[in-house]
């Protein structure tokens, strides 16, 4: 999804209501989520939005809901490709989150930013992040997965490329949910930067053959560590003000 589509996206979610494309472009840019060099952003933005509803028709995000003005698709259906359905395909076997528990994961987490003073809510359409946050003017994507302690005593969370892939808006962190034997959650909160880092030293595995990362977490003598046990990431545990 285009800058455009992301940050009207995230404009319409926020005000809950149709909303005319000047003025979508208007809040997008005073809220810091669109940012852009162009002369005439309300026109781009426009012609963004009516391009994907007349390409994608019923699949498309957004609906026309009168002259310039545009709302969310309440009912957007999306098909499923033949190669999607091949790359949500188990790995090995290995019991990752369902989509009950993802989903009790994203309100964990929503619950626990707006404790902290976010303004937060769940995405009500899947466009890579689960979670848009605000405080203090600023902006936050979050993506959540959500995991119970495996039988190798590790929790094991997958991530399509593509999430890492998009250019989201404002500030992007990645939220690991740890649901422990007990049923107590924690949780891994890491910056995009983060993560590339460990991908690129191999702490988070690339699964070619899924098109994804798999991110590995274990706790040993109340440390953490992910991928292997060089690898201490307990800066990161349960540190909410990560997300700033």
């Amino acid at each position: 999804m285009n800058k455009f589509k992301e940050a009207a996206l995230q404009v319409l979610i926020k005000h809950k209501s149709s909303l005319h494309y000047k003025e979508i472009t208007k809040r997008a840019l005073e809220q810091g989520i669109l940012v852009t060099e162009g002369k005439t952003p309300e026109s781009s933005m426009n012609a963004q939005l009516i391009t994907d509803i007349n390409s994608k028709g019923e699949t498309s995000a957004f609906i026309k809901t009168g002259p310039g003005t545009y709302g969310l698709n309440p009912n957007p259906s999306v098909p499923v490709k033949k190669e999607e359905m091949k790359s949500l395909a188990p790995i090995k076997k290995e019991k990752v989150q369902g989509g009950f528990i993802g989903k009790a994961g994203e309100h964990y987490v929503t619950a626990e930013l707006l404790f902290r003073g976010y303004n937060a809510s769940i995405m009500s359409v899947d466009v890579g992040m689960d979670i848009i946050a605000t405080r203090d003017n600023k902006l936050f994507s979050l993506q959540v997965k959500t995991s119970n302690l495996n039988a190798q005593n590790s929790y094991i969370f997958d991530m399509r490329k593509v999430a890492l892939e998009r250019g989201y808006a404002g500030n992007v962190f990645y939220v690991f949910v740890m649901i422990h034997p007990n049923r107590h959650k924690s949780v891994v909160i890491l910056p995009a930067n983060k993560v590339d880092e460990l991908v690129h030293t191999n702490a988070i595995k690339d699964i070619k053959l899924h098109d994804r990362f798999r991110v590995t977490l274990k706790i040993r003598n109340e440390r953490l560590f992910i991928g292997t046990l060089d690898n201490e990431i307990g800066y990161y545990w349960d540190n909410w003000e990560i997300i700033k």
